[in-house]
């Protein structure tokens, strides 16, 4: 959408235009120095450091519209502020206009129809907040605080994904404002080019303002947790967790975690700041049939902490939250596999156990399940057959350790990137990633259908 708007290069404005914005807007449109200026442009990843002209705190569809056709205009920069919680910080745009749709933040869920609308705004955490008491789930991230809206137009996948598909493959329809100024709504019935690319395409076709999902049975309580071990038996834990998600059923979900212990309540005081190798899983469908599918986690060596057992869902779903506060320092490198090799377990290990912060983290999930039955041509998500995802998590708080860090990360990618299918996933690019990484991510009849569509509704 930044790219869309951005045809001429961003002018200086009297105050006269945008004193008609704010007059045209019902919510609160800032400038540097207002107050709640500040608060809208801290977003998740503390690296970015861009800062919009303006503001709009939208309270509607008919502010975005106002925005979009303001910054169409006068030649601005326009980017889009959902959960706020991208890697590549797209929210903030320099000199620019960010739509600001964080206080959007409503779910409202048809229990008899097992439908979800959320606004643009919401979180995850406030899609499982309402959701989760009449025992329903959209397949969400692995973090609560993230975005609805960045995560599903990526694509999307977590914990319920396996059996209930990616967050895209669930949406029915949007509500969208495209760069002409329209609104309009797409569903398969209707703009269903545009309802295509939005499903996986990423998030330059328009300033979607409202997301209908289908939902599915799930909690809320569920079985669910992790297993815990010490990092110098990772490599063990690792040809585990490749047996047990190799005969996987779609209900079980399984990710391999490899960091410093953190300070969390669920793992004893004396594993605090020691290296860990984890296994986190979570069974979706009734407890009491994954308690054998669960059990060769359970029963494997002797961990030093294990959390599997029934819980509320939304446990476990917050459970990452606290390593993943706002404002800190992120980078990320990720990769799509077929499979594990012994060659791939070897690397992840030994750049694991060269860590350089105690916040950061190797994430290896399984995937697979049913979003890899679905056909090619239902949307443009472009990682379904895949059957893992590595996410390198580097984290830390002081600016001038961003060398040694962002290193950390490139070094592991490039010592696993041999291993990978080669594919890329959008949701998890940092902003130097480069065109050929772009295009990594989708096929290429799948990237030149998202360009017919950009033309036609840019």
């Amino acid at each position: 959408m930044a790219q869309a708007l951005a045809a001429k290069p961003a002018c200086d404005l009297d105050e006269a235009a945008i004193g008609e914005l704010r007059n045209a807007l019902r919510g609160a449109l800032l400038q540097p120095g207002d107050a709640g200026y500040g608060e809208a442009c801290s977003i998740w990843n503390g690296m970015i450091a861009r800062r919009p002209a303006l503001v709009a705190r939208v309270s509607g569809a008919a502010d975005v519209v106002a925005c979009v056709n303001f910054a169409r205009e006068n030649g601005l920069p326009l980017s889009i502020r959902g959960g706020g919680h991208g890697i590549a910080g797209a929210a903030l745009c320099d000199g620019g206009l960010m739509i600001d749709m964080s206080l959007r933040r409503g779910v409202r869920v048809e229990p008899g129809r097992r439908i979800v609308r959320a606004d643009a705004g919401a979180t995850w955490g406030d899609v499982d907040h309402e959701s989760q008491p009449l025992g329903l789930v959209v397949p969400g991230g692995i973090v609560s605080n993230t975005g609805v809206a960045g995560f599903t137009i990526g694509g999307g996948f977590g914990w319920t994904s396996r059996k209930c598909c990616y967050a895209a493959d669930n949406l029915v329809s949007v509500d969208i404002v495209t760069t002409d100024g329209e609104r309009r709504h797409a569903s398969e019935t209707e703009n269903a080019d545009l309802f295509w690319a939005l499903r996986g395409g990423g998030g330059n076709f328009g300033a979607v303002t409202s997301f209908e999902f289908r939902a599915h049975r799930h909690g809320p309580q569920a079985l669910c947790g992790m297993v815990v071990y010490p990092m110098a038996q990772a490599r063990a834990v690792a040809h585990q967790f490749r047996q047990v998600t190799a005969t996987a059923a779609d209900e079980l979900c399984c990710l391999l975690i490899l960091r410093i212990a953190p300070p969390a309540p669920f793992l004893p005081k004396e594993l605090h700041g020691t290296p860990i190798a984890a296994i986190a899983a979570c069974w979706n469908g009734d407890p009491a049939a994954g308690q054998d599918a669960l059990r060769a986690l359970k029963t494997f060596g002797k961990p030093v902490a294990d959390t599997i057992t029934v819980k509320p869902f939304i446990a476990h779903q917050t459970m990452l939250d606290s390593g993943q506060p706002f404002g800190r320092r992120y980078y990320w490198k990720s990769d799509f596999f077929a499979d594990m090799s012994e060659r791939l377990i070897d690397a992840i290990v030994e750049h694991a156990e060269r860590i350089t912060s105690p916040h950061s983290a190797a994430l290896f999930m399984h995937l697979g399940g049913a979003p890899a039955r679905l056909g090619p041509d239902l949307n443009a998500v472009g990682f379904r057959t895949a059957q893992y995802v590595l996410n390198v998590q580097a984290a830390w708080e002081n600016p001038q350790e961003d060398r040694r860090h962002i290193e950390w990360a490139r070094e592991y990618w490039a010592a696993t990137h041999p291993f990978s299918t080669g594919a890329a996933y959008i949701n998890f690019m940092t902003e130097d990633e480069g065109d050929a990484r772009v295009r990594a991510a989708y096929a290429d009849e799948v990237y030149a259908r998202l360009r017919e569509v950009k033309a036609k509704f840019d």
